[in-house]
């Protein structure tokens, strides 16, 4: 087990409990002329565009959504529309119990911290008032950095801010996006959260043939890494 300098951390069902779509977003819909059945259909089919910023600002990606799903918004009801959709969104976030004293312990080891999320604009306006956001080093968002995982520039985007090689990080993620394997690609060491609310979690392109390394709760990663510690600290004494 290599002796880790990082710990990178997927963010929705991962430091969060699971996600769904609570009544906020409903409201947005009709608020915007659009039928929310629609809305919602139109937001599930066209995740990984939106969160490759491929229609733009968070009003213009708005319009598009809401157009397609038969609404005619006009630029004020747009302009309420964005931060009502930051509040949903964050409405529907719930950190999980351990995320912050999880956080502060890997630090706390001398570890750094990144967080790496296929996300659209609304969570890098909402993140920085989570308890979580003091203890990141490094935060990178698809929706700025124009790719989604699997691809391995995001996954290296985060070593780079961290100033570390793949190899020596860790990635903890619930699995979407075919993240895990992602991560295993560029050099990580992967390790599933199997948490058991996650079985009505909202995901996109479950990593489901993902046969690595599986914790059932945040605290256990704590684990991980204290092993991984011991057994660097063993490998530099017998050289």
């Amino acid at each position: 087990m290599p002796a880790y300098r990082a710990v990178v951390f997927d963010f929705f069902g991962t430091l969060t409990r699971s996600v769904q779509r609570g009544p906020q977003h409903a409201e947005i819909a009709r608020s915007l002329g659009a039928d929310p059945e629609a809305v919602n259909g139109v937001l599930d089919r066209t995740f990984r565009a939106r969160a490759r910023g491929r229609y733009g600002s968070a009003e213009a990606t708005l319009r598009w959504v809401i157009e397609q799903a038969g609404g005619r918004p006009r630029s004020d009801q747009l302009r309420a529309g964005v931060p009502a959709r930051v509040d949903a969104l964050k409405a529907d976030t719930r950190l999980r119990d351990d995320a912050v004293s999880v956080l502060d312990a890997i630090k706390r080891r001398g570890l750094s911290t990144a967080l790496i999320s296929d996300c659209t604009h609304e969570l890098p306006a909402f993140l920085p008032s989570l308890p979580v956001a003091p203890l990141l080093d490094a935060t990178v968002y698809s929706v700025r950095l124009g790719v989604c995982k699997p691809d391995a520039r995001i996954y290296l985007a985060a070593c780079e801010q961290l100033g570390v090689l793949p190899a020596e990080c860790l990635y903890v993620g619930d699995g979407g996006s075919h993240e895990l394997t992602g991560a295993a690609s560029v050099g990580m060491t992967p390790v599933r959260l199997a948490a058991p609310d996650l079985a009505n979690h909202l995901v996109f392109d479950a990593d489901t043939n993902f046969a690595g390394r599986t914790v059932r709760s945040l605290t256990e990663v704590v684990g991980l890494v204290d092993r991984s510690r011991i057994a660097g600290t063993r490998q530099r004494a017998a050289a």
